[in-house]
């Protein structure tokens, strides 16, 4: 082994030798136990690894290769994600920069090719970052959402739910981005809060008519207020609360809408909230996703007042409630606001409105404000046709799913919120008005009649269409969400059932076992995996599959400050940069150099300066991977910290150098001094393998190698329950508290008396030896699935001496804890043992004892196992504790001046003669004696004072009373001290 801990040349030279010897694959000989699968959430292939990824993936490798050790034919299941809006605008950004045509010049064709043109040269970022995390996903069986065979599994799924009549096509209201032209998920809008405004406008009552308000003012309009005043054009009615009695008597007469002369009626809804603004709300179906429920419950006709660029249109679209036109209402829209910006058309609007004497009032409003994350403008609720699946119906066997336990979450809590989203589901909108991505197997002919299928010979055949028809394909493609929605069985090879391999593969690996994922994205995909997978995916006897047995869910990894990372915060952490090291400049130009705001890249620039003066210092990815792990408290977010991270990457160092003890103590001083001449590495050689017992020598155990393996044995046990309970934070605490207290801390000291000591027999030696050596050895297959690189290294070294074979520690067994190994007696023992040494180690702490100073040693009160204990292990004392001599004190024996600590009921003494200044320490106790006779004077005044006795209660007197007989007894304590020491 080299002589120091150098991580990063190892860890690439290992994950490449893995990847080579096709060690990640789920098929292989070893591997004959059931199939174990995990599916990584794909990510997008625009993307590069955040911390975020750096845990989830952690978690997923580490349950991958601790299944694998356990012998199952684990398949974690790698890919990526086409991710369409990303995706498409990453390379149109690239034509702008390249002054290449844009993709309307280059039509939808010549655009797709230029996008998998820079997928096939731009795409891998990320997964080429996943190999230096170590992560041991079958490459070979690699899927991107857009390959082929996704792609058919795609139009199938949406084929097949078609002609179960639950997809369907309808005129509904989205997220509608100005920007970018398409409908957008509810993930993809980011709220933010804003300091806006509300405004208060009067709507006349029609026809001239009045009402007498509370205050007894004859009125002849309404209030409303509203924060949008440009959908005002919209407008189809006003709703107050039917139990409002302010207005109750309005409740079926109609307001003149202002501006535009509309006769819209007032209706009685819940919606209004009485106690919020006038309690009369303005109604603009077609631009409110509150006003569209409001709409359809009590089928108002719609009006669309913008255009997709989010201006006002020339003349609004009328539609009834149901999303057919409508004839009857006019869509008039005066023309002074016609192809107005929909921010320039809201400052015209309230102009007329002031003008008009109609603006009562306009009052500072905190709101949030919903902006496209991708498009960076404000979205528009939009009235557009788009593709719905029926979510209501396919949620019910989802819903029964989770309840009966066919799928668990862990943490349980986040099965509440998965029940009350899906217990209120809406049908989801699964079209985009995209160029990249699955695009939408329906066609259309001249009278705009659908017909469904996967291409169009298929449509021409199935529908028994001629020629003569002319067919057009829809233009939308299907929401990302929908084909990731498929992941667990269509990256299996699904629908290919006529395979033999697909088929294996969906057997052995279908249902997964485990979904590692972000609470963010339960409703976005959990759910819809769920849905789509119980559809479609049915067991021997017809049942629906569950995608997955467990969903553990993650908290998000924030900033040491509890902040959430983002590039505009300047905070984001990059997990290669926790490997590698990143120099200050370096990291600078990371965080700022794209800014355009000069003032927020000084301010981040400042912070970065303060956080990391000199760049961050390169850890290796197993030091990365503990932390993540050490820091996986179930569910709860995790602030990143960075102390931690050097902590573990001293945690290698330990285990680094402790197995490099071991294997000098096994290989001798001459075949280290051999070595260290021919410049090469030790040579494990025959003599070796018999020095420690591994072809079955005779050996002894001592009491230290028989606490070791026992604590070993309760470690196994502890690290596998707490995998198998999804505790991973725990599984780190238990490895690290054995491998840096006891077994290097401990056993390693414990080691060397037996080693070191010329009297030991060659039994004894090659007890201890064989000991090290194979405790170390599982010890490295315990902690592999977390630190994979270190242990597989140290591994590679330790396994001929441990008796063990096989090419990689990938594919060894995992230890199993067996009870024949516990030793209780031992344990106690070494308690014991640790407790004296640690008794004496604090006396010389606090008493400024060098620990090279042999000290002499008193017990007293000890018992049967006391002696006993004692007796046996003087040698590991002595050399521990640096001891010249150990007495027992009998009773009766004078007791020294010593510094006492407990073990037990026993006393542990080490005599102060010599240790102390007789001088200083007489003149401290001189002081305290002094101290304690003024207390005493004190007390003594007030107990002879009447005012005091003859007005505090008896208890207080006695209370006082007490304090000086205390005093009085430690005067006679502290000059017995005194004595003593000047007889030192």
């Amino acid at each position: 082994m080299e002589k120091t801990y150098q991580p990063q040349a190892l860890e690439q030279e290992w994950y490449k030798t893995w990847e080579e010897k096709g060690y990640f694959k789920p098929y292989q000989d070893g591997l004959d136990g059931e199939g174990y699968s995990i599916m990584i959430p794909p990510p997008n292939v625009t993307g590069s690894l955040h911390m975020g990824h750096a845990f989830q993936h952690t978690i997923q490798d580490a349950l991958t290769r601790y299944k694998r050790m356990q012998g199952k034919k684990a398949l974690w299941q790698v890919g990526t994600d086409h991710a369409g809006i990303a995706t498409q605008m990453v390379v149109e950004r690239k034509l702008a920069q390249e002054g290449q045509p844009d993709r309307h010049e280059l039509g939808r064709e010549e655009f797709t090719k230029k996008i998998w043109e820079w997928k096939e040269e731009s795409g891998g970022t990320i997964t080429n970052q996943m190999r230096r995390l170590g992560n041991s996903v079958d490459w070979e069986t690699e899927r991107f959402t857009m390959d082929p065979g996704f792609y058919k599994a795609v139009e199938e799924v949406f084929v097949k739910l078609y002609e179960d009549d639950l997809i369907y096509r309808g005129k509904r209201l989205v997220n509608w981005d100005p920007k970018l032209h398409t409908a957008i998920s509810d993930l993809e809008v980011e709220n933010k809060d804003v300091k806006g405004k509300m405004w208060h406008l009067r709507y006349p009552l029609a026809d001239g008519q009045t009402y007498t308000d509370s205050k007894g003012v004859v009125k002849d309009y309404i209030v409303v207020a509203t924060t949008r005043p440009e959908t005002m054009l919209g407008d189809t009615c006003v709703a107050v609360n039917p139990e409002d009695t302010r207005y109750q008597h309005l409740v079926g007469k109609d307001v003149m809408l202002p501006l535009v002369g509309r006769r819209i009626p007032i209706i009685a809804d819940e919606y209004a909230d009485m106690e919020k603004g006038t309690g009369c709300v303005k109604i603009t179906p077609a631009h409110d996703f509150n006003d569209y429920e409001v709409g359809k419950r009590n089928k108002l006709p719609m009006i669309n007042v913008l255009t997709f660029n989010a201006d006002i249109r020339e003349e609004g679209q009328t539609f009834n409630s149901d999303g057919t036109l409508n004839e009857e209402m006019s869509g008039f829209i005066p023309e002074k606001y016609r192809g107005l910006e929909r921010f320039a058309a809201r400052k015209e609007i309230v102009a007329d409105f002031e003008a008009a004497g109609l603006l009562v009032e306009i009052v500072e409003n905190d709101m949030v404000i919903p902006y496209g994350d991708r498009g960076g403008v404000v979205i528009e609720p939009m009235l557009t046709d788009q593709w719905y699946v029926d979510a209501k119906t396919m949620a019910k066997p989802a819903i029964a799913a989770v309840e009966n336990g066919d799928i668990n979450f862990v943490p349980k809590s986040y099965e509440n919120m998965y029940f009350a989203w899906m217990n209120n589901i809406q049908d989801w909108c699964i079209s985009r008005q995209l160029w990249w991505g699955h695009r939408i197997p329906a066609w259309y002919d001249d009278q705009g009649k659908v017909y469904v299928a996967q291409n169009e010979a298929l449509v021409r055949e199935k529908y028994n269409l001629d020629a003569s028809v002319n067919l057009s394909q829809d233009n939308d493609v299907l929401d990302t969400w929908f084909s990731s929605a498929l992941w667990t069985f269509a990256t299996l090879g699904w629908p290919n059932l006529d395979d033999p391999e697909v088929v294996k593969r969906l057997e052995d690996f279908h249902p997964s076992d485990v979904l590692v994922t972000g609470f963010d994205i339960i409703f976005f995909w959990v759910a819809r995996m769920i849905m789509m997978t119980m559809h479609f995916c049915k067991d021997g006897e017809g049942k629906p599959q569950v995608p997955f047995k467990t969903v553990y869910v993650t908290g998000l990894i924030r900033d040491e400050t509890g902040a959430k990372m983002s590039k505009s915060k300047g905070n984001v952490l990059d997990p290669i940069d926790m490997i590698d090291g990143i120099g200050i400049d370096e990291l600078l130009e990371k965080r700022t150099g794209n800014m355009m705001q000069p003032h927020l890249a000084e301010k981040i620039g400042k912070r970065t300066k303060k956080e990391f003066p000199e760049g961050i210092s390169a850890h290796g990815t197993d030091a990365l991977r503990f932390t993540l792990t050490a820091l996986a408290s179930t569910g709860r977010d995790i602030s990143w910290d960075m102390k931690r991270l050097e902590g573990y990457r001293n945690f290698c160092n330990k285990i680094w150098n402790a197995s490099r003890y071991v294997m000098l103590s096994v290989a001798g001083d001459e075949v280290v001094e051999a070595a260290a001449e021919n410049g090469t590495k030790i040579v494990i050689t025959d003599a070796m393998k018999a020095a420690c017992g591994a072809n079955g020598e005779e050996a002894i155990l001592s009491l230290a190698d028989r606490w070791i393996i026992s604590r070993l044995q309760f470690v196994e046990a502890e690290v596998t329950r707490h995998f198998d309970n999804y505790r991973f934070d725990l599984a780190a605490q238990a490895l690290y508290e054995f491998i840096w207290n006891e077994y290097c801390g401990w056993y390693l000291e414990l080691s060397k008396p037996v080693l070191w000591d010329e009297n030991s027999s060659v039994e004894a030696k090659r007890g201890t030896l064989g000991t090290l050596v194979r405790v170390l050895e599982a010890t490295m297959r315990l902690a592999h699935p977390i630190m994979p690189f270190i242990t597989e290294e140290i591994w590679q070294q330790v396994k001929v001496l441990a008796g063990k074979d096989g090419e990689t520690i990938m594919l060894a067994p995992y230890p199993v804890a067996q009870d024949a190994f516990r030793d209780a007696e031992a344990e106690a023992d070494i308690k014991w043992l640790q407790d004296v040494i640690t008794a004496v180690r604090n006396i010389r702490g606090e008493k400024n004892i060098p620990p090279s100073k042999p000290l002499d040693l008193l017990f007293k009160n000890g018992g049967d196992d006391d002696f006993r204990r004692a007796e046996e292990n003087q040698t590991f004392l002595k050399k521990l504790a640096q001891l010249e001599s150990l007495t027992w004190l009998n009773d009766g024996d004078e007791e020294p001046m010593s510094v006492t600590q407990l073990v037990g009921d026993m006393e542990v003494l080490i005599p102060m003669a010599g240790f102390i200044d007789k001088d200083q320490e007489v003149a401290r106790l001189t002081k305290s004696v002094e101290k304690l006779d003024k207390e005493i004077e004190r007390v003594n005044n007030k107990l002879g004072n009447p005012g005091f006795t003859d007005k505090a209660p008896p208890a207080v007197i006695d209370k006082e009373k007490e304090k000086a007989t205390g005093f009085a007894r430690d005067i006679t304590k502290l000059k017995d001290q005194i004595e003593k020491i000047k007889a030192l």
